[in-house]
């Protein structure tokens, strides 16, 4: 099986990598800036594509599109005439915008990319659409390769998992930030917190969010919440955060 990719970012990299690492033959990169399609197809034995109509009659099976999402379009569009299966890898596009395609998927990793963070992508969740069953199963193959956890997830699912993922990873993030730049502004350390951090995330392996809540917010501490808000005064976007999501809290207890 021969694969394409359009792309060079995170999630390209990180597939692209996979991939070769599992000895399926690249055919080709093709990227916006053509100096990052040649640096990521140095790395996994492909060729750097420079005109992107190249790619219709490279002679491969499967063509990964993995840009940004406004960009899906406009480059399925050039790719009308591709004869293999054109498949995007993003969590909030639906299926049909590659309809004007042939054979088209969708070939999506449940997970956050780092380019310069190595993971274990055997562990990465795939989830996997196709306009008919021959395109289904064969971007099945191409995942077995790569995954253990494979899952047939449809347009409108795929929406709520994204917007999920959002809520698990993106938004925790951010008040991981939150917390390093408190605790920096007194002089802390952010790796004192860092053990908290992965205790929080290993509980939720065993067991519901919910049920191992903990904090000043589920217990109704209302003096240890007004302590806290008095030291958010000087920072009225995250004490306004702070405010919502502990009243988020109490409505669970």
């Amino acid at each position: 099986m021969k694969v394409s990719i359009v792309g060079s970012g995170n999630v390209a990299t990180h597939l692209a990598k996979a991939l070769h690492h599992v000895h399926v033959e690249i055919q080709g990169i093709w990227s916006h800036q053509f100096e990052n399609a040649e640096l990521l197809a140095n790395q996994v034995d492909a060729k750097a594509i420079r005109q992107i109509s190249e790619i219709a009659n490279d002679g491969s099976d499967i063509l990964l599109i993995s840009v940004k999402d406004d960009a899906i379009a406009d480059v399925a569009a050039q790719l009308k005439n591709y004869r293999g299966i054109v498949a995007h890898t993003s969590g909030a596009v639906t299926l049909n915008i590659l309809n004007e395609n042939v054979n088209y998927g969708v070939f999506y990793p449940l997970q956050t990319f780092s380019k310069h963070k190595t993971l274990d992508f055997s562990q990465v969740p795939l989830c996997l659409e196709a306009n008919n069953t021959q395109s289904l199963r064969q971007l099945k193959t191409l995942a077995a390769l790569l995954s253990k956890n494979i899952y047939e997830v449809d347009s409108e699912q795929r929406k709520i998992l994204h917007l999920a993922a959002v809520f698990a990873c993106n938004f925790p993030n951010y008040l991981y930030g939150v917390a390093q730049q408190l605790l920096a502004q007194h002089q802390l350390d952010f790796e004192i917190i860092k053990p908290l951090i992965a205790e929080t995330a290993n509980k939720v392996q065993t067991a519901l969010p919910i049920e191992v809540q903990t904090g000043p917010a589920i217990r109704n501490d209302e003096q240890t919440l007004q302590k806290h808000e008095e030291l958010l005064k000087a920072h009225s976007d995250w004490l306004m955060i702070y405010k919502l999501l502990s009243e988020q809290i109490k409505k669970n207890r």
